[in-house]
């Protein structure tokens, strides 16, 4: 069997004979099935259509084929690529036709579920976009609901997904450029920003670490943000994610970069800042007095998933002092009989609930949510009334669990969920004084971190004050404009 790289070289021209290319083509995709072969008569030439069952219809072709059928019959015989140029200008005039000149361009071709159309004698084949592949409908993005706003969410079509946000920002100088990744799956990756907002350094950057990304297969989004995060190990994600077009059109319009990838609902935005994922695009749909309450209340639910566990351990075990005396007779008489420390105490109740929330996200819909609650109430319950844990301590991890919840991106929650087992420890070692210098440690690795040569903490710190107009608060627009000079 012929090599690939060396039927791909410039120079390597396709066989003249019908029969040897489509030997060729059996072996290179191995004789699959699902590849269909139809050879048809063009006048004095004759041909072959090739296409991938369920990815592409040939009909379209054929039947256009054979609508001019009478265009071929008075061509020269020894004119093939003629025949090819009608097919091209004449016949096929909707949709894209292209040309594929090499083995691997024809490959790739068909495998993006266009149809090859080899005329015996030619140099060049014609592809023709007849993909067909049944997509899932646009529906509501699940994993960033809101009330009031789009209800539409990306889709596994790439293609669907950057016409989606065409729709949104019908501007000419919004810029796609599409590349392959994947050495196996060759999956299409497509980077879209606005030309003349974007910062090209960032752009720059971008598209080194992509050329740089040596992938042998891409079959979700994570698989590039892996390769072109900053650092490698941090709790704290630097690549943002979406399947809500809106949140993309806006992320583009502030000079953000958005990757589309072939087959997966979640675009990435980058850079990603920190305050990015403490907003929500409700925030930009409601009243900015109401937007500003809202996310307030985030920074502070951060700060109570983050903290309260290790907050109660380092004050029962170490800092008694600090609790009134009327609730340390209660504390005190709730763990009257309890067998474990505060530490050991809030840890396997974290574990518990953790292991009760990855169970109701496995199991189907209609039962994973009643699991978990009924799960968590009955454990809980039942946890106290055995005397293994206190009524407080159930409390501490509800409020925390809840508070971690109220976060609007899915993987900060997941930062903070980690977090949270590792200041338990310490705080049960050292009180709160271990907490006080891992919290100075925490900032000062948020402060080290950047999202594609871009400071993570920009507009804490660096701190601007024009950034300050939408970060712990939204102000109105007209505020906006008045103080700050734009929209």
């Amino acid at each position: 069997m012929p090599e690939p790289k060396q039927a791909d070289k410039p120079l390597k021209k396709l066989p003249d004979s019908l029969a040897l290319f489509v030997e060729d083509m059996k072996i290179r995709f191995g004789e699959s099935t699902d590849i269909i072969y139809r050879l048809i008569t063009l006048g004095p030439f004759t041909a072959a259509i090739i296409f991938i069952e369920g990815l592409g219809d040939p009909q379209l072709v054929i039947q256009a084929i054979h609508r001019d059928l009478f265009l071929f019959e008075q061509l020269d015989p020894h004119q093939p690529e003629e025949s090819l140029n009608i097919l091209k200008e004449r016949t096929l005039t909707s949709g894209k036709v292209g040309e594929a000149r090499t083995y691997s361009e024809i490959e790739a071709e068909i495998l993006s579920g266009n149809t090859i159309i080899y005329i015996e004698g030619a140099a060049i084949t014609l592809s023709v976009g007849t993909e067909t592949l049944k997509q899932r409908g646009v529906e509501e993005a699940s994993s960033q609901s809101v009330v009031r706003g789009p209800r539409e969410g990306f889709t596994e079509s790439l293609r669907e997904n950057t016409a989606l946000v065409r729709r949104r920002i019908q501007n000419p100088k919004l810029r796609i450029e599409q590349r392959k990744l994947g050495e196996q799956t060759q999956t299409a990756v497509a980077v879209m920003y606005m030309e003349g907002i974007v910062d090209m350094q960032v752009l720059e950057e971008l598209r080194r670490r992509l050329d740089a990304a040596k992938l042998d297969s891409v079959l979700e989004s994570n698989y590039i943000e892996e390769m072109i995060q900053d650092k490698r190990y941090s709790p704290f994600p630097t690549v943002y994610n979406t399947e809500r077009p809106d949140v993309i059109a806006s992320a583009l319009l502030e000079g953000r970069i958005a990757i589309f990838v072939e087959g997966t609902p979640f675009v990435l935005v980058v850079p990603a800042l920190l305050v990015q994922f403490f907003q929500s695009s409700e925030d930009y749909y409601q009243r900015s007095d109401f937007a500003s309450l809202v996310r307030l209340l985030r920074y502070f639910c951060f700060g109570l998933a983050l903290l309260t566990p290790s907050f109660y351990i380092a004050i029962t075990t170490f800092h008694q002092e600090m609790i009134p005396t009327t609730l340390l007779i209660s504390l005190i008489g709730q763990r009257e009989g309890i067998p474990f420390p505060a530490f050991l105490e809030a840890f396997i109740m974290e574990i518990t609930f953790e292991i009760l929330r990855e169970a109701g996200v496995r199991l189907p819909k209609s039962i994973g949510q009643s699991v978990s609650i009924v799960g968590t109430l009955v454990i809980g319950q039942a946890a106290v009334d055995a005397g293994l844990v206190s009524a407080a301590m159930v409390i501490v991890v509800s409020i925390t669990a809840i508070a971690n919840f109220s976060l609007p991106a899915f993987n900060v929650g997941i930062s903070v969920r980690m977090l949270r087992f590792v200041l338990m420890a310490i705080a049960a070692s050292f009180g709160l004084y271990g907490i006080m210098i891992a919290m100075i440690i925490l900032a000062l690795h948020l402060c080290s971190l950047e999202s594609i040569g871009i400071p993570y903490m920009t507009s804490f710190a660096p701190l601007r004050w024009q950034s300050q107009k939408d970060t712990f608060v939204r102000l109105s627009r007209r505020t906006m404009k008045k103080y700050f000079g734009r929209n």
